[in-house]
Formats: C-alpha cells, structure tokens, sequence
C-alpha cells in the first residue's frame, strides 16, 4: 500500500463532500458567510473527518449519514483555527501558506467566522437526521445513533474537551511554576486528542457498534492524540526543519516545557511506540478491514513532519 497516495485519494474524496455542505455566500450576511468558507478551504489534510470515515467503514457503516458529521468536524477544527490565530491568541498571520483570516476580513469578522463555523457545524451535523430512514436500517436505531453521535461531538469539542485543554494550555504559558506530566496530559488529551476522539467514536456509534467497541475507539484515539503530541516535541528537537518546513528548537527557545523537556528523549521514544501499539491492537481487535486505518494511525504518529 502506497499510504501518502491513499491518504491524499481519500483526502480529495473528503474534501467534495465537505465543499457540499459549505453556505452559499450570498444575503447580508455574505462577508461572514466568505470568511467562513475562506477559512474552510484554506487546505489541511482532512485527518479528523478521515478517522471517522475508516472507523465507520471499519465497523460496517454503509451510506452517507455520516457524511454531515465529517463535514461538522473539520468546522469545528477549522474554527478553532480561527480563533486560535487571532491577536489575542497567537497572533499568526500565515497558516498554510495563506494569509489567516483575520488579516484577510479583520479581527471582529474572524471572531465571527469562528462562531459562525461552530454554530453551523452543529446544524450541519444534525442534517444527518435525514437519513435516518435509509439504507434498511430500523429508523429508531438511526435516531438514537445521531443523537448519541451529537452529544459525544457537543462534549468532546466544549469545556470537557477541546476549550478545556485550551483553556489549560492558555494558563500554563502564564504559570510560573514548572508544568507536571498530569498537567501535560491534560492539555495533549484535550487540546488534541479530544476531537480524534470524537471522529472515531461518531463513526463507531453511526455504524452501529456497541457501547463496549465506543470506549475502545475512544481509547484508541487518546493513544493517538497523545502519541502526536509527543512525535511534535520530539521533532522540534531532532526534526529536519527542510522537511518540517520551520524552525526546529522552538520549544527551548520559548522556554517551553514539553514531554520531552520532562521525561527526556529516550523516554519520550518509548512512550509513542507503546502507545502506537495499543492503538493498532484496538483496530486489530475489531476484525474486519482496517488495514488502511492502521497504516493511517501510524504515518499520523510517526511522521517527520
């Protein structure tokens, strides 16, 4: 398997169905609705929505009910972005290549491009409803899958996800007192890990996998966020900064601590082989095809970029 060939394939396939479900720019609300899909289509490798649509596939999931929820969970990242770029935050005025949004609409429009994506992440995924009376399966089932799948992304993407781990990380940059592993984790496991949580148990519930098979995706996408997170403080110290494309070294500069600033190098090493085994063995684990996945799971850990 050609991995990087599969993975941009699937990509361009992921990116048609997100283009679907974007808003027509028009009415007076056409500025923000501009910034929204400027923001959207700025580029980015589709991973989010890719995790859930193997899960799905993994689990059996046929038909496109969950295509508004992979729609929903690159807004949702998109808008985080957004936010994240913004003066107040971090100040960035590239992302991909591209001006970021607020340098190209001003700060207020940005903040409104943001909640703007969020907001019709929500009522894009919840277009999922209409099809609930497809594909042979009981309508009740479909029902309770949609509105068990809305309330893990409400969760995952809020205060006990995401914005926690913001919220966490925003602190920690101001705290004076060294930053524990608990602390760390914390942030990684929110920050990051909270939304790959999100796609794949979205795509393990709208295929109709049991509660038990749920907490195991969930547990195989914290192995994966966290492993990430590790695999960037790694290559901000040994990384290539010509296939990185930025400056390695980063992280010392700012004074920032990491997992590898705490646990050291060979530790760190350790930790995102063992927790890219545990993930591997869960998909192993639910039979079926997931070859494509596992290979996904491991470019995501161990890339050098």
């Amino acid at each position: 398997m050609d991995i990087n060939r599969e993975i941009n394939s699937k990509a361009a396939e992921i990116e048609e169905i997100i283009k679907g479900y974007l808003p027509k720019e028009e009415g007076y609300q056409k500025t923000v609705l501009e910034a929204m899909n400027y923001s959207i289509l700025a580029g980015g490798k589709r991973l989010r929505p890719m995790l859930m649509q193997e899960t799905y596939r993994l689990f059996g999931g046929k038909g496109k009910i969950v295509e508004p929820f992979m729609a929903a969970m690159e807004m949702i990242h998109t808008y985080s972005l957004v936010h994240d770029d913004l003066p107040a935050m971090d100040n960035d005025e590239y992302r991909r290549g591209r001006k970021t949004t607020h340098v190209v609409y001003g700060e207020g429009m940005a903040v409104l491009a943001g909640d703007g994506l969020l907001n019709y992440a929500f009522e894009t995924a919840m277009r999922a409803f209409d099809s609930c009376e497809v594909d042979g399966i009981k309508v009740a089932d479909r029902y309770a899958a949609v509105g068990k799948a809305l309330q893990v992304l409400a969760k995952k993407a809020g205060i006990y996800g995401m914005i926690g781990g913001q919220t966490a990380d925003i602190e920690a940059e101001d705290s004076k007192e060294p930053l524990t592993t608990e602390q760390l984790l914390f942030i990684h496991e929110h920050k990051t890990a909270a939304l790959i949580q999100a796609s794949m148990m979205i795509g393990a519930i709208l295929a109709g996998a049991g509660e038990k098979a749920v907490e195991d995706m969930e547990k195989c996408a914290y192995n994966i966020g966290i492993a990430f997170q590790i695999q960037d403080d790694i290559l901000d110290v040994i990384g290539d900064e010509q296939v990185l494309g930025k400056p390695v070294g980063s992280d010392e500069k700012n004074s920032k601590q990491t997992y590898v600033t705490i646990h050291g190098m060979e530790k760190a090493k350790e930790d995102v082989a063992k927790l890219s085994k545990e993930a591997t063995a869960i998909i192993e684990s639910v039979g079926g095809d997931g070859e494509f996945l596992k290979a996904l799971i491991l470019q995501l850990i161990h890339r050098e970029k």
